[in-house]
């Protein structure tokens, strides 16, 4: 069944028809990316993330429709790993320029979802580029808090949104010193040389109550930052 909140849903028909009646419609771009989560989480994770909190938006504004989602970011520090898909900085921020100047045509704003902090840099240049152009656009980069990356807060998110996709079985431990003291050996020698399981933290004591919490949380806080940028 076609959801009127979904771009991939829609007819061209549908949208232009709705663009007549001078109906403001803000497209919402779900960006994360493809890479490993360790060995218990899909490589999916934070494209999973974006979508569920863009989705979570069109639920409770009418004005909203999400886009398909950009599964591919800037993604480097996990290249030791198999399966990571990493387009890089530079390409991935000319992709969102492009994607927003075409997606104007057609819609009054732009939100970018971002469920990966490697795409933070290179999008939010992006933006100040679309900006500087004239263009109503606006980033939202959830922070869940927790752990650094495949730990318990991500295990503890994708239980609640996808738990067939979990394997607990496989779970293992990893870094647990915070992102802020890694950061540096990440940007110069990758995740691998810090863990070889890909885990940043400790996916034990995980569920899914936590991560429906955490979801909520993140999909309050990304609504009250349209409802300033749109509403006030």
């Amino acid at each position: 069944m076609a959801n009127a909140s979904r771009l991939a849903d829609l007819a061209w028909t549908e949208l232009e028809a709705r663009n007549r009646q001078g109906r403001a419609t803000v497209l919402a771009v779900p960006l994360g990316a493809t890479e490993q989560h360790g060995p218990h989480l899909p490589l999916s994770t934070d494209t999973d993330v974006a979508v569920a909190l863009c989705e979570a938006l069109a639920e409770v504004r009418d004005d909203v429709v999400v886009a398909p989602a950009l599964a591919y970011g800037s993604s480097g520090e996990h290249e030791g790993f198999a399966g990571t898909l990493s387009i890089g900085q530079e390409a991935l921020e000319l992709v969102v320029v492009e994607l927003v100047r075409s997606a104007v045509r057609t819609f009054d704003a732009v939100l970018i979802v971002s469920g990966h902090g490697g795409n933070l840099e290179c999008v939010t240049r992006a933006v100040r580029r679309l900006r500087d152009e004239g263009h109503d656009v606006e980033l939202f980069a959830p922070v869940a808090g927790g752990d650094a990356h495949a730990g318990r807060t991500e295990t503890s998110l994708m239980l609640a949104l996808s738990p067939a996709r979990v394997r607990m079985n496989a779970a293992v431990p990893g870094d647990p010193r915070p992102i802020s003291e890694l950061l540096s050996w990440l940007k110069a020698s990758g995740v691998r040389s810090v863990s070889p399981t890909g885990v940043l933290g400790d996916p034990f004591g995980a569920g899914a109550a936590e991560g429906e919490a955490l979801i909520a949380r993140l999909a309050g806080e990304l609504l009250s930052r349209v409802v300033t940028w749109r509403d006030g």
